[in-house]
């Protein structure tokens, strides 16, 4: 399947087909790496891992959760 690079704002950009997607596994918002080899730009899943805040919070329970923990009596400014 052929394409063609084109403007987008300040940058170049390349379309591709939602068929293209799918057929690959990607999804819309999904991280990539972009890797430059031997003349070809590859584009690979993000090896990155991003949390959510609130998912983590929301996986908390009482078998993971631990206690207060003390790091002993303010040594500088430390406010209170």
């Amino acid at each position: 399947m052929d394409a063609v690079i084109r403007k987008w704002g300040n940058s170049p950009a390349l379309r591709l087909p939602s068929a293209v997607l799918k057929e690959a596994g990607y999804r819309l918002e999904q991280k990539v790496e972009l890797i430059v080899s031997e003349g070809r730009i590859i584009i690979q899943p993000s090896a990155k891992i991003e949390y959510a805040l609130d998912d983590l919070i929301n996986g908390i329970d009482a078998s993971n959760a631990h206690s207060e923990f003390s790091f002993g009596m303010p040594v500088g400014n430390e406010a209170l």
